[in-house]
């Protein structure tokens, strides 16, 4: 039975979709595409319309998992390295492509959404990271110079600059990519379905994938309501992967995030704070992100220290920071709080894993879902029209289960006080805690 559609801004405010038709009876295609994310629908809508038969299955709804959960930040840039790093890493070629793919990816969402006319309050303004320390600017600093060699709009902004852009003073200065931008996540990707459909892919919801089976060069994708035979599988799930396929679940860190949303700010302060509509995220181990949108209200989120009643706990500390670091204390009314799931790879790198001939899985969130996954779904359709795998842009990598992954994947929240107390100790009085 489908999943009502979880109590985010996003799915409270967006386009309404129809329902697609749950799977039933059987089928033949070129390409099944396993989860109605954005890495899914962007696969889906390139491989169709690339002239593959496509049939793309959701468990639940378009939207359910971390594709309608996040903040809606559209960021093309990676959350850990940079250019040179992942050239040393990867090697010329391989490092090349990567670099290309997620300098790009900014723009392909939005492009999409002009091509579409997909409704979802884009804003192509811009994305600030503020320094919080010497150290954390002399990163900026290396960033700005190595994006700025691959021709990115990336420039580097001294703390008054930084003051004036996000209205909150103390830090030590930062950078901003305007190619990014913010949108409505879940409005984003129900116009990628719309997309997918009328290019001629086959959407079925409320159809969870129950197993696979190669049958020559062919894959069995069995349903609940019948089976597909396909040429090629896409595992679109990232941090959803389930049982699936044995060991994929435990590649990766599955991080829950907490995300709020606010009622409008005062008009005073919305003209104070990020005037120009950009987003923010910092450079803080305990990240600190805002963004506003266009009804004025305030988007944030942050990670939870484990313990019992996360769900009303968390949700309430992250209101206090965010109202104490812009000067709203007693100023902003909590309306929505939500959390969802990112795959978080060991090296904070995009990546496909071929598990088995004609089945491959993608995983390219680490904190830049929105832009990395669109464009890894086109990566994907290139790989179903016969690229190979080692020839896409997201390095292809042996499956290999994390050791003691049961307890490693508790890691991030556990180390998260020793990681806010070492921002306090780097970062000026004056920051906002």
């Amino acid at each position: 039975m489908t999943l009502p559609d979880p109590a985010t801004l996003w799915h409270q405010t967006a386009p309404p979709l129809a329902p697609f038709p749950r799977f039933a009876g059987r089928a033949e295609a070129d390409l099944a595409v396993i989860g109605g994310g954005f890495s899914g629908l962007s696969t889906a809508l390139h491989a169709a319309q690339d002239g593959l038969t496509v049939v793309l299955l959701e468990a639940n709804r378009i939207a359910w998992g971390a594709s309608g959960r996040n903040a809606g930040f559209v960021v093309p840039n990676f959350a850990k390295a940079d250019p040179d790093g992942i050239r040393t890493t990867l090697g010329a070629d391989r490092g090349d492509r990567l670099i290309r793919m997620a300098a790009d990816s900014a723009d392909l969402v939005f492009g999409l959404i002009r091509r579409h006319a997909i409704d979802c309050d884009a804003a192509q303004a811009g994305w600030i990271q503020p320094s919080h320390s010497e150290a954390a600017f002399a990163r900026a600093r290396q960033r700005v110079a190595q994006w700025q060699r691959e021709g990115r709009p990336v420039e580097l902004l001294d703390a008054t600059a930084i003051a004036q852009l996000t209205g909150v003073p103390g830090w030590r200065g930062g950078w901003i990519d305007r190619s990014a931008g913010t949108l409505n996540p879940v409005a984003y990707a129900r116009g990628l379905a719309r997309a997918a459909a009328l290019a001629g892919a086959n959407l079925h919801e409320d159809s969870p994938v129950t197993a696979l089976r190669p049958i020559g060069e062919d894959w069995e994708v069995a349903t609940p309501g019948g089976s597909l035979t396909a040429r090629r599988v896409v595992l679109a799930t990232n941090a959803h992967a389930g049982s699936l396929w044995p060991g994929l679940a435990q590649s990766f860190f599955p991080l829950r995030v907490f995300q709020i949303a606010t009622a409008p700010v005062p008009q005073a302060d919305r003209a104070r704070l990020l005037p120009q509509g950009m987003a923010l995220s910092d450079s803080r181990r305990n990240l600190f992100t805002c963004r506003f949108d266009p009804e004025g209200r305030l988007i944030t989120g942050g990670m939870h220290i484990l313990g019992p009643g996360a769900d009303r706990r968390v949700p309430r500390r992250i209101l206090n920071r965010i109202a104490q670091a812009l000067g709203l204390d007693g100023r902003l009314t909590l309306t929505h709080a939500w959390s969802g799931l990112a795959a978080v790879s060991p090296d904070f790198l995009p990546r496909v894993i071929e598990p088995a001939p004609g089945l491959i899985a993608g995983f390219a969130c680490n904190g830049r879902g929105i832009a990395m996954t669109t464009a890894m779904g086109r990566e994907l359709a290139d790989w179903a029209a016969g690229r190979p795998s080692d020839a896409l842009a997201l390095p292809r990598v042996p499956l290999q289960t994390i050791p003691l992954h049961g307890l490693s994947r508790l890691a991030p929240n556990l180390l998260l006080p020793a990681s806010i107390l070492r921002d306090r100790l780097e970062s000026p009085a004056a920051l906002p805690r």
